[in-house]
């Protein structure tokens, strides 16, 4: 079967004939002659396909066809590999972005599984007497916890089905990003895909309750039915291994990539995350240690309690900490990617006015100008310069999207590319290029070095004059200088021009002007235009629109983490129900009671909303530096805006203790403390 694909700058008239059942971006399906004749493109191709008999060897077969230079040889699932690796960095991080409410979730199942052991000590201990193991003890927490994972998870799969559904009404496949124009997938939710998910739901529910179980299995029954047991007021646990666990992720941190993904940064930042939460009580005891003494009973109780039961600090703040700290890597590692885009906009975007032939880099070298046109471009009145560019993907890998090759005048290249080091000159005789940073992490084309690459059909060795960042072709993009690309063979067809217009000129009369020079010529609307403020608004509008969902992420850990103090606080009041009594009988009110709580749950979630904030920035730099350069090849620098984060972890401190005031109110009723006082 033979195949060209062309688009051609004249206007033709078709008629059509049937449709076709494809997905995806739109196609025109036409007889091969016919397409030759009406295109002007008689006698050639651009593809092939062969049908092999069974058990055809497919390496001798090429060997014996000697297939000539230019033309390589792919398998029939090469193009969708190549479609499934375009987007396939894009699904694994936002699988990984998804994946952050169940681990946040699993803290809060520690945090109210913790103090549900805590609160249930006696009975637990009378389980222990009558002759309840602690083996038996542990699966009976575990038992709890499968089954609250097991209700979570189902309920999970509903909402988020609909979710998902409405996501995809909405925002289509890319969550609005805009990456996959004109395709709208259906929802698909299979049997094993459901199990999976529910599977994760029961296991993170396990993974939270794994510690609150150890804790039912070192309880001592014979004294804690007496109300000796210390439950979860012991002793803070060492700060060895959370030190150990930080040490860990910083070195997974610096390992490579796994098939391609920051597999080993991932496993990295739950490391450090979890070796964040550990520190909690080592953190707490730091900040309270040298604070100074309080003024009244009242505040010296809290102090102390918050001071000397810092080990229950784990349970409380623990979803705190991770859903902070996840939220901090995610807004300082977004206002990084956000001003390295807009920076890099500055650069890319010199000239006033731009007009190109394609909507995309895939289909740029299907439509040209016509011969001249830069010229009579030129001539238009209004117009100071034009600069000519010709856009043609190249193929290095069947299994990748295909690299783009620009063409385009490079008089000052350090002044129109974002270079990461100053240019090189190319040794006498070598065609000097300028690489994008995705060609160096997938290809090796290194500064200084000799990269080949296909040039008009032909292999050519080309040497790197430097390396630049490009936001916006996640394959990589090589750019030289006009005139080598028609030196080694390259036609001198273009498909881009960047305008520079004189003051006052009025941009919608230059591009009627241009429209109307080609008239007669080509069709006025092949040419489709933009001025450099409409693509730097409509870019930043896109990168906007694409990283939305993370602050719905954001909003949805940090309230996780809130219900996590809510329940962990209500579970300890009820749980201090004897203390409470005795201070009802020193004189305390229900008041008194609300305040001290509160005040506890300031030592304890300031001590949580700093180690989130260190946690976080510690994150970013993984996100930064390794995720994002593994993920989708280019880099970019850090920025921290600390009037962001400081109005962020202030919110979180202020909720946090909102909430244990208003928990304690609850908890602290008037029914609890008339019991306190019939046990006391």
């Amino acid at each position: 079967m033979f195949r060209r694909f062309i688009r051609h700058h004249r206007r033709r008239s078709l008629r059509r004939a049937g449709s076709v059942a494809a997905g995806g971006t739109p196609v025109v399906v036409m007889d091969l002659a016919g397409a030759q004749g009406h295109f002007g493109a008689l006698g050639r191709l651009t593809r092939v396909d062969l049908r092999l008999v069974a058990g055809a060897d497919t390496q001798a077969l090429l060997q014996r066809l000697a297939l000539p230079e230019g033309v390589r040889a792919a398998t029939p699932g090469a193009d969708e590999q190549r479609v499934s690796n375009l987007s396939r960095a894009y699904r694994v991080n936002l699988t990984v972005l998804a994946l952050v409410a169940l681990f946040v979730g699993a803290f809060l199942v520690f945090s109210v599984v913790s103090l549900s052991v805590a609160q249930r000590t006696p009975g637990l201990a009378l389980l222990g007497v009558l002759g309840l193991a602690a083996r038996q003890r542990r699966w009976l927490v575990l038992a709890e916890c499968a089954a609250l994972g097991t209700a979570g998870g189902l309920l999970g799969l509903l909402a988020g089905t609909a979710m998902a559904a409405a996501a995809l009404r909405w925002m289509a496949g890319d969550l609005g990003g805009g990456y996959f124009p004109g395709i709208v997938p259906a929802l698909q939710v299979g049997p094993l895909a459901a199990l999976v998910f529910g599977a994760l739901g029961l296991v993170s529910a396990l993974v939270g309750g794994w510690w609150p179980a150890r804790q039912a299995v070192r309880l001592a029954p014979a004294q804690a039915i007496k109300g000796l047991g210390a439950g979860l007021s012991g002793g803070a646990p060492p700060a060895w291994p959370g030190l150990a666990l930080l040490a860990v992720g910083a070195l997974a941190a610096l390992a490579p990539p796994v098939a391609g993904l920051p597999l080993a940064a991932y496993a990295a930042v739950a490391l450090l995350l979890v070796g964040g939460v550990a520190l909690i009580p080592a953190v707490v005891d730091l900040l309270l240690r040298h604070w100074p003494r309080p003024e009244g009973a009242l505040a010296l109780l809290a102090l102390q309690r918050a001071r000397h039961q810092r080990a229950t600090a784990t349970a409380a703040v623990a979803g705190v900490v991770a859903s902070l700290a996840l939220s901090v890597a995610i807004t300082v590692m977004v206002a990084s990617f956000r001003d390295g885009v807009a920076a890099w906009l500055d650069t890319v975007l010199p000239a006033d006015l731009y007009a190109r032939t394609a909507s995309s880099s895939a289909s740029a070298d299907q439509a040209w100008l016509p011969p001249g046109f830069a010229e009579r471009a030129a001539a238009v009145p209004g117009v100071l310069r034009v600069e000519p560019a010709r856009v043609q993907p190249v193929v290095l890998d069947p299994h990748r999207p295909a690299v783009v090759l620009v063409a385009r005048p490079l008089a000052d290249p350090a002044a129109v590319l974002p270079l990461l080091a100053a240019p090189r000159a190319a040794p006498p005789g070598a065609t000097g290029v300028f690489v994008s940073e995705a060609l160096v992490s997938l290809y090796g084309a290194r500064a200084g070095e000799v990269f080949t690459m296909p040039v008009a059909g032909r292999p050519q060795p080309l040497w790197v004059r430097g390396v630049w960042r490009d936001y916006a072709r996640q394959f990589g993009t090589v750019v030289m200088d006009d005139a080598d690309f028609r030196r080694l063979g390259g036609d001198a067809r273009i498909n881009d021009l960047a305008l520079w217009l004189a003051p006052g000129a009025a941009m919608a009369d230059v591009q009627q002007a241009l429209r109307d020079a080609l008239q007669g010529v080509a069709d006025p609307g092949l040419l489709e235009f933009a001025s450099s403020a409409e693509l730097r608004q409509l870019s930043l509008r896109i990168f906007d629109r694409s990283f939305a969902v993370t602050h719905y992420l954001q909003a949805v850990a940090i309230t996780i983490g809130l219900v996590g103090i809510a329940a962990s606080l209500s579970a300890q009041v009820l749980a201090r129900r004897r203390e409470f009594g005795l201070l009802a009988h020193l004189g305390l009110v229900r008041g008194n009671v609300v305040r001290l709580v509160a005040a506890e749950a300031l030592a304890w979630v300031a001590a949580g909303v700093l180690m989130g904030l260190a946690l976080g920035v510690a994150i970013s730099l993984v996100l930064v530096f390794v995720v994002n350069p593994q993920s989708f090849h280019w880099s970019m620098d850090l920025v921290l805006p600390w009037l962001r984060l400081a109005l962020l972890a202030g919110v979180v401190l202020a909720a946090g203790v909102a909430t244990a005031a208003l928990t304690a109110r609850q908890a602290s009723s008037g029914p609890a403390v008339r019991a306190v006082r019939e046990e006391a």
